[in-house]
């Protein structure tokens, strides 16, 4: 029989939390008629895999998301690259949509997160040369690990006498959420999309996000999203979808809250807790002010207006200017006090983490050792020309611990 049957490599990464190493692996023989859904269920079944309630993902090198018609507008984009229509897992043709060589990621229960690296062979295969059979699914014909191997192989060149290989300095791409690659995407426009948000203009908004690398942006971008369903909710509906997913996936201070309230937007539901029409750039600039040189401030919760120290200080803007906290009490006021400068020092630390450049990596780190850390590290970005990248990471880290001290208050953002 012709090769017409493609070979492809299976790892299994890791999952809940964990990476595995060495990692298990199975090759698979698929035929040209076998679905995207025909090699999940394969997989499933030679990880040994029995519940099977969980979905099955694929996402591909070019940020295409391949699973079932009905959660596939809720997936479209959720780890990461631009907004791209989902393929469905029951119709798409693998041999059809990849090509020799290419990798793509498989992922089972988005809960626990069991990652797989795929591989396509470069060469293709007789099914009745590798199986003896010619089946009707993709069907696995040589395997190494523990889950499980009939054989004891640990990894693919085990001879069974030879010490376990080392494991990598640094997780696989796929499992630092640093996979695929996005240096192809277009950046976000900072200031376009907050000009578009001013402005209360949708089609400005989405055309400022779409296929864009929002994911150092999710707070900012979430802070348009209820004006942009509310003038045009068909075209934003799977948009604020794939940020509900990226705010889930990356799980920082306040993405938690956003989601719940973009979801809430989705579903014509009012929020919970009093809500506030606040400015969370404005709050940020109070809240992560220095104890030493801040005295803090108030917010306005009927206005969402937020005050610094000195414009409750008759001292500063004379008596008749001053702001009267205490005549109008805490039904009107919440009292800001500075946090300190130590989330804005982890802020620091965790870009020099996501730096893929091990040099510039190690860079930053020196930067923000002992005192002078905040003049070194800016040093050190705007000397890369960093700039842009920095202060969208930070400030959308700043707004979400913002996002939470007002819901620590039992305060929404309106």
């Amino acid at each position: 029989m012709a090769r017409t049957w493609l070979s492809l490599t299976v790892e299994l990464l890791g999952g809940r939390g964990e990476e595995l190493w060495p990692w298990p692996g199975r090759v698979f023989a698929v035929g040209p008629s076998h679905t995207f859904m025909d090699l999940a269920n394969a997989i499933n079944d030679a990880f040994a895999r029995w519940d099977r309630s969980h979905l099955s993902m694929f996402t591909l090198a070019d940020g295409r998301v391949i699973t079932d018609e009905e959660t596939g507008a809720e997936m479209a984009g959720s780890i990461g690259g631009p907004i791209i229509a989902p393929i469905d897992i029951a119709a798409a043709k693998v041999a059809r949509t990849l090509e020799p060589g290419a990798e793509f990621q498989f992922t089972f229960d988005l809960g626990d997160a069991w990652t797989h690296r795929c591989v396509v062979g470069e060469e293709k295969v007789d099914p009745l040369e590798v199986l003896g059979i010619r089946p009707d699914a993709p069907l696995p014909y040589w395997g190494w690990g523990s889950i499980p191997d009939q054989y004891g192989r640990r990894w693919a060149t085990d001879d069974g006498e030879s010490r376990a290989q080392g494991k990598p300095s640094r997780p696989h791409p796929m499992l630092l959420h640093a996979w695929p690659a996005q240096v192809q995407v277009p950046g976000l426009d900072l200031s376009e999309l907050r000009e578009a948000i001013a402005a209360a203009d949708a089609a400005r908004f989405l055309a400022a996000v779409t296929g864009r690398d929002i994911d150092d942006a999710l707070q900012q971008v979430g802070a348009g999203i209820p004006m942009a369903l509310e003038q045009r909710r068909q075209e934003a509906e799977s948009m604020a979808l794939s940020v509900i997913n990226r705010l889930t996936w990356r799980g920082g201070a306040g993405d938690r809250l956003l989601a719940e309230d973009l979801l809430a937007g989705l579903r014509r539901v009012p929020l919970t807790g009093r809500v506030v029409p606040v400015d969370l750039d404005m709050l940020s600039t109070v809240l992560e002010g220095d104890p030493d040189l801040s005295t803090g401030g108030y917010l306005d919760l009927h206005t969402g207006q937020v005050y610094d120290g000195s414009a409750t200080d008759p001292m500063i803007v004379g008596e008749d200017a001053a702001i009267d906290v205490e005549e109008e009490g805490p039904d009107r006021w919440l009292r800001l006090r500075p946090i300190g400068s130590r989330n804005g020092w982890r802020d620091m630390a965790a870009f020099a983490e996501r730096q893929h450049d091990e040099a510039l990596r190690e860079r930053l780190e020196r930067a923000i050792e002992g005192k002078g850390a905040f003049f070194r590290f800016r040093d050190v970005v705007h000397g890369e020309n960093l700039g842009e990248q920095w202060y969208a990471f930070s400030t959308d880290r700043q707004m979400g611990r913002s996002r939470e001290f007002l819901a620590d208050n039992g305060i929404r953002v309106g």
